[in-house]
């Protein structure tokens, strides 16, 4: 008995030991890569495995910049019927609908969002609206806000149309109304997620349940997949629910909630009666953004490729990141700002945040306002918080 006793000790200190060198071999392989994204000692850290990130890396195609513009020629601008592109030169407004027609088309094809016949109309040959278009010059406008308004999101990078389209008509990673409970809602009309519970008992101020609970993972997992990072990268697993103790990603993250819920509420939603209905969901409702539209299962879209800087058109701003609006872009007889007129002009280039991180407290993030229910289909409009 004694000897099958030792025996067994001596098997299950061989499987331990088989358990932690297989353990030690997973994370000291140098085909992994560990990065520290937190206080030392709180195992805040991300492990990649460094082919999946090459392969993901070598999978981007940016495409080139499209050549700086030159000096206008002096006079008016022969502007004709245009919104919202109406600050910038000549050579600057040509090279960026040049960029457009390949980062959306993917073909260089100007009669994607253009009557060629009219370039000034909104309207095709045939009389029907040029929806593309009328889409097109929304999403610019869009474009501008976010680089000129959240740069504590967007910090240094900022977006071009190629972030989320990547030369497709349509980007990847949109969502359609399902149910009046899919957990994408966060992105829109819902307001704060959390699902710690405060009292012991359920009550109308303590609406925690397992049920909330699952859709709140299910919110939390898409972040993680669209980002293709752990839990970790944003909070801190001894206290999930803790700001002070999260690393500066959360906060990063948060700004991006509320980025969406902006540009959902106020840019996407609302473009419903311009799309055809081959555009819109089985409910009837417009497509829009969540975390993977633009990341794409990378930390930074595109791995952080700074492609804005090269069109001053879609900065929203005359300056961006330190850099002032290039004479050759600007009108002409207008002349260039200097660096930091504007005050969201130099963008955040770390990672921590910009403004104080949300309260301690499980107060909620404030709400864009709620769309009408013009843009909620009637048949699964619910109010409230993530449910």
């Amino acid at each position: 008995m004694r000897r099958n006793i030792l025996r067994s000790g001596a098997l299950g200190a061989v499987s331990a030991l088989a358990v932690s060198v297989s353990g030690c071999q997973y994370f000291g392989d140098a085909s992994r890569d560990t990065v520290q994204n937190g206080y030392r000692g709180t195992a805040l850290e991300q492990t990649y495995k460094r082919g999946d990130v090459k392969t993901a890396f070598n999978a981007v195609r940016l495409p080139a910049p499209v050549p700086a513009a030159t000096a206008s020629p002096p006079g008016p601008l022969p502007w004709k019927n245009v919104q919202v592109l109406n600050d910038i030169s000549v050579g600057e407004f040509n090279r960026t609908m040049i960029a457009m027609s390949t980062w959306v088309a993917g073909t260089g094809n100007c009669a994607y969002c253009h009557n060629v016949a009219n370039f000034a109309s909104d309207t095709a040959t045939s009389g029907q609206p040029l929806y593309t278009k009328l889409v097109a010059r929304r999403m610019l406008q869009m474009t501008r806000h976010i680089n000129s308004q959240y740069g504590q999101h967007v910090g240094a990078t900022g977006v071009t149309c190629y972030t989320c389209h990547r030369g497709k008509p349509v980007p990847n990673g949109i969502w359609y109304y399902t149910t009046a409970d899919q957990y994408q809602r966060h992105y829109l009309d819902r307001d704060g997620g959390r699902v710690t519970s405060q009292t012991i008992g359920p009550s109308n101020a303590n609406r925690t349940s397992v049920r909330q609970t699952e859709w709140q993972y299910g919110l939390m997992i898409s972040m993680s997949q669209a980002l293709n990072v752990n839990c970790t990268y944003c909070h801190n697993s001894r206290q999930f629910a803790s700001w002070t103790e999260s690393p500066p990603q959360r906060a990063k993250a948060y700004h991006g909630i509320l980025m969406l819920r902006d540009l959902n509420s106020n840019y996407l939603a609302t473009l419903q009666p311009v799309y055809p209905a081959v555009r819109l969901g089985k409910l009837n409702d417009a497509p829009k953004a969540q975390c993977l539209t633009c990341h794409q299962g990378a930390y930074k879209p595109l791995f952080g490729a700074r492609m804005v800087q090269e069109y001053p058109a879609l900065w929203g701003m005359s300056s961006f990141d330190g850099m002032a609006m290039p004479t050759a872009s600007l009108p002409p007889g207008m002349a260039p700002a200097p660096a930091a007129t504007d005050s969201a002009a130099v963008a955040p280039t770390t990672d921590a945040p910009a403004v104080s991180a949300p309260a301690a407290t499980p107060a909620t993030p404030t709400a864009s306002p709620a769309p009408s229910t013009a843009r909620v289909p009637a048949a699964i409009t619910s109010g409230g918080r993530l449910r």
